[in-house]
């Protein structure tokens, strides 16, 4: 008979750095502002929509944090690159989306708009990590970005809180509604379309402090 396996309970927490756990910090926030997003349509509640626009900054800040401290203390790693990556997604790409589409970006060219940005911010991340290593100094900090990073998508996070501020959401969103075709398109869509666009170019460089 063979000796049990022992229990290799929370064995993958034991694998991460310091600056992984504010990468999840990261996460939590914009799982949490698509849960509140969600909240919201249900509830009618502004309270709820700027409580999820109010974790983008926070996001934000954890994703600044557990890059310092990762250079801090020399803790670079395959696995921290994935996770920020991952992270970013969520509160980066999905929160903001699903804020816009919680705002009133409910038509059928929105819904293309919310999707193509997500998109955009998802092939932006997955370029980033296979291009870093050979873009990264010898102390493995990226000396540039290739397109705007896609944490920049706070402000459009920004302005639908700012919209929700002065009542500004569902049919007195900005802009007001336009009837293409079959669909309803918001203008201020085209936001997402922009920030999606400028996250994918190649020609765009920006120095990374």
């Amino acid at each position: 008979m063979q000796p049990s396996a022992r229990p290799r309970h929370f064995s993958m927490l034991r694998e991460f750095h310091l600056a992984d756990f504010f990468t999840l910090g990261n996460a939590a926030c914009g799982t949490a502002a698509v849960l509140l997003a969600m909240l919201y349509m249900a509830s009618g509640s502004r309270t709820h929509f700027l409580w999820a626009a109010a974790l983008a900054p926070a996001a934000f800040l954890f994703d600044v944090l557990d890059g310092r401290i990762a250079r801090a203390r020399h803790e670079h790693s395959a696995l921290g690159r994935e996770l920020d990556s991952l992270s970013d997604v969520i509160s980066f790409g999905v929160a903001p989306a699903a804020l816009g589409f919680a705002a009133g970006m409910q038509g059928g060219w929105d819904a293309g708009a919310l999707i193509y940005f997500v998109c955009c911010g998802v092939s932006r991340l997955a370029r980033f990590n296979v291009t870093a290593e050979s873009m990264a100094d010898d102390g493995g900090k990226v000396k540039y970005f290739e397109g705007t990073p896609i944490p920049t998508s706070v402000v459009l996070t920004g302005v639908l809180a700012f919209a929700a501020w002065q009542g500004r959401l569902g049919d007195a969103l900005y802009g007001g509604t336009l009837v293409l075709g079959p669909w309803q398109l918001h203008p201020l869509a085209g936001l997402f379309v922009l920030s999606g666009s400028l996250m994918i170019s190649k020609t765009l460089r920006i120095p990374k402090f």
